[in-house]
């Protein structure tokens, strides 16, 4: 009964991981540029004094499901996006370089280009300033932001940086607490000129709703049956034990 048991429980534990996974997709259906999250488990067999009889669930990291999310026509001057494979190379909360496709941009009151989440947006030289008060301002193709201050002549625009862009492998990025991708190396991504932008639009959420709705009523039901497990080894421990009393 206890390896029944040992069993269960193990299972009904990733299941209520996999129902938190599938919880946090949903809730970032409307996040720009989020990538959704896919549970994983697998069997491992639990190996000590005697024979390796006995089996338990094991969290793996996550993948995620890279797959570009609907594009988001706005027309605003501060929002782009990704054409294809790519992201943008953003400043985290500690400083290091992470990664983004979240594109609705924004400007501090001292002019620095921030995401929508208040991280530095990185060029080739660090953080992206721009000169303000602003009179207009432009993202390029290939991430050149280009800006004319208010008195300058109207046919006037100078260049003030360029958005780092990269492509690093799906294979060597993963996603932190934070929502931001870095390689798992530790290292920094190279700039990429085959990633483009287009101008006026951002990425939305990848998350299908209706999929995530789908995986969760199948993992509730997953997780039911495994609480029904234990309490059917609870049910024949009980058993065995009136069963023992009456022998002896």
């Amino acid at each position: 009964m206890d390896r029944l048991l040992y069993i269960a429980m193990s299972g009904a534990k990733e299941n209520m991981h996999g129902i938190s996974v599938r919880a946090n997709n949903l809730a970032n259906t409307g996040t720009v540029g989020f990538k959704a999250d896919f549970e994983q488990a697998r069997a491992m067999q639990a190996f000590g004094a005697g024979l390796p009889t006995r089996v338990f669930s094991m969290t793996e990291r996550p993948g995620q499901n890279f797959d570009s999310g609907a594009l988001i026509i706005t027309e605003r001057e501060l929002d782009v996006a990704i054409q294809g494979d790519g992201w943008f190379a953003v400043q985290d909360k500690d400083g290091n370089e992470a990664y983004t496709r979240a594109g609705n941009l924004q400007l501090s009151p001292t002019g620095m280009l921030l995401t929508a989440s208040g991280r530095p947006v990185l060029g080739d030289d660090g953080p992206i300033q721009l000169p303000v008060p602003l009179a207009k301002m432009e993202i390029g193709q290939d991430g050149t932001v280009s800006a004319r201050v208010q008195g300058a002549p109207a046919n006037v625009l100078e260049d003030v940086g360029r958005i780092k862009l990269v492509k690093p492998p799906y294979a060597e990025i993963e996603k932190g607490s934070d929502g931001l991708f870095r390689r798992k190396d530790g290292q920094l991504a190279e700039p990429s000129a085959e990633v483009s932008l287009l101008h006026g639009a951002y990425e939305g959420s990848n998350v299908n709703a209706v999929g995530e709705m789908t995986s969760m009523i199948s993992l509730q039901r997953q997780f039911e049956l495994q609480v029904k497990m234990m309490k059917q080894a609870e049910q024949m421990d009980q058993q065995q034990n009136q069963l023992l009393r009456i022998i002896g």
